[in-house]
């Protein structure tokens, strides 16, 4: 086929649409869209019947890098640390100890059975070593999976913040591939800078997203997404200058960012939820593009064996090392083992060998490529079965959303409050954002002068004389409001 530009326009966005209308049927069989994507990505490709010739390793990691970047942010932009605090040592300890466990193991197998090096093994055991967790929920919220205890919140930690381990040990085995002279301890500091970097960049880029975003009151509300997006992508390819972790940068400003107050948060979060999942299918698509079919066939029996080796091994031994001690309980950690799922991240990862011509790199990215779409088919759809076996599903009669009636409204503890601003109270003169108010507190209407009411946002500047209706939870939720209004200036 001739590439121009608007056949390629034309492809894509049929690919795109398909797909994203193809999900509801494969979700009805608990299917993951992961799977749907790739397919039809191949089925474009060389090998079917789309005939398209896409060998394009640099342009397909750049697709991939930049996907990741927004995935990412997004996962972490919803994520709280309410929810994630109790679960916050096993789910960093899974994320890095548990992703080194896994590499190694897996490394070392491939040794043994394969004529493979231990560094090439290696490198193949961090390609596959993180998981991906946009999997698994897309599954349990289409079959309505609930879950007992807090193995969904350290699935969410875990899965969203291993990519930047698994990105540096690709990263340090493939650079002491190509680097024979080089030994293991060389690479000591680069994984501090990376890490520190990485972290210490993240974290001011949160801060400073929140801090640019309620400073610059922008008159079109719609270009807030467009500011943040720019400012995900420097955040991500500064940290890459700078020779930081730019995934673990990304990552860690969206859970600042999610975490604070900044004008339309709801909106914004929406917002890259869509965006991610449309990097999510141009990933996915991309990737499919460039497998080729009849290269991965020659690969299947040491991809299987590699395959059930790290479902039933090399995970489970992660787990049950980092969760034992710590007296998790026996059926959330199987659960854990078994929902490991490989998604887009390991794919991506192979792509790095390819760009730097490293010997058997192609072997290594049609072994890892079999081995994904094993654990999304073994895996991914066996999820209900495991865990109704493990009795951890929550029972229906407990899922249903509790809708009160008139009677039982009216007894309800909100309430709704007038409060006139005074001249003196250190909130006159200040954005709603900045005031940290409680969140059993909302000002649903401002009124202005004489007859003049307005809904107001995070970035309404509050006025002497202004008159706040408010709707509370109760009259301590109402006190404590009007107390953070009430702080007298220095």
């Amino acid at each position: 086929m001739t590439f121009t530009l608007d056949n390629i326009l034309l492809l894509g966005s049929l690919l795109i649409v398909v797909s994203v209308m193809l999900t509801k049927t494969t979700a009805r069989f608990g299917v993951p869209v992961l799977l749907l994507f790739i397919v039809l990505g191949m089925v474009a490709g060389i090998d079917g019947p789309g005939g398209i010739n896409f060998n394009n390793p640099e342009l397909a990691k750049f697709i991939g890098s930049f996907s990741l970047s927004f995935i990412l942010f997004s996962g972490g932009l919803d994520t709280r640390f309410a929810e994630i605090k109790k679960v916050l040592l096993p789910g960093v300890l899974l994320s890095t100890l548990g992703v080194l466990i896994t590499c190694v193991s897996v490394g070392v197998f491939v040794s043994l059975i394969t004529p493979f090096t231990l560094l090439e093994g290696l490198l193949l055991g961090a390609i596959v070593s993180s998981t991906d967790a946009a999997a698994v929920f897309s599954i349990m919220r289409s079959r309505g999976l609930k879950i007992k205890g807090n193995a969904r919140q350290i699935l969410e930690l875990e899965s969203g913040s291993n990519d930047p381990m698994a990105y540096f040990l690709t990263i340090m085995f493939l650079f002491l591939l190509l680097n024979p002279e080089k030994n293991f301890w060389a690479v000591v500091p680069m994984f501090f800078q990376q890490m520190i970097v990485g972290g210490i960049i993240g974290f001011l880029a949160g801060k400073g997203m929140q801090t640019v975003i309620n400073w610059i009151h922008l008159e079109v509300s719609g270009l807030y997404s467009v500011l943040l997006v720019g400012m995900v992508l420097l955040t991500f390819s500064g940290t890459n200058f700078l020779g930081g972790n730019a995934y673990l940068a990304v990552y860690v400003s969206a859970l600042v960012l999610g975490n604070s107050d900044f004008i339309h948060k709801r909106s914004l979060q929406k917002h890259f939820d869509g965006i991610a999942w449309l990097m999510q299918v141009i990933l996915f698509l991309t990737l499919g593009l460039q497998v080729v079919p009849s290269e991965v066939v020659p690969h299947i029996g040491i991809g299987l064996i590699i395959s059930f080796f790290l479902i039933l091994v090399a995970r489970p031994l992660s787990v049950f090392l980092i969760l034992g001690p710590l007296k998790a309980n026996n059926r959330s950690m199987l659960f854990l083992s078994w929902v490991g799922l490989r998604g887009a991240v390991p794919i991506v990862f192979a792509m790095i060998p390819l760009t730097r011509n490293l010997p058997n790199a192609d072997i290594i990215f049609n072994i890892v490529f079999f081995i994904t779409i094993t654990s999304v088919l073994v895996q991914g759809t066996s999820i209900p079965i495991v865990a109704k076996i493990l009795r951890l599903t929550v029972p229906k009669r407990f899922k249903y959303r509790f809708t009160p009636d008139r009677e039982t409204a009216d007894k309800m503890r909100s309430m709704m409050e007038e409060i006139v601003i005074d001249d003196n109270f250190s909130c006159v003169g200040k954005p709603i954002v900045e005031l940290n108010l409680p969140s059993s507190v909302l000002v649903v209407l401002v009124k202005r002068d004489k007859d003049t009411y307005f809904i107001p946002d995070g970035s309404t500047v509050l006025m002497n004389e202004d008159k706040l209706y408010i709707i509370a939870d109760d009259r301590d939720s109402v006190n404590l409001f009007t107390n953070c209004l009430k702080e007298k200036k220095e």
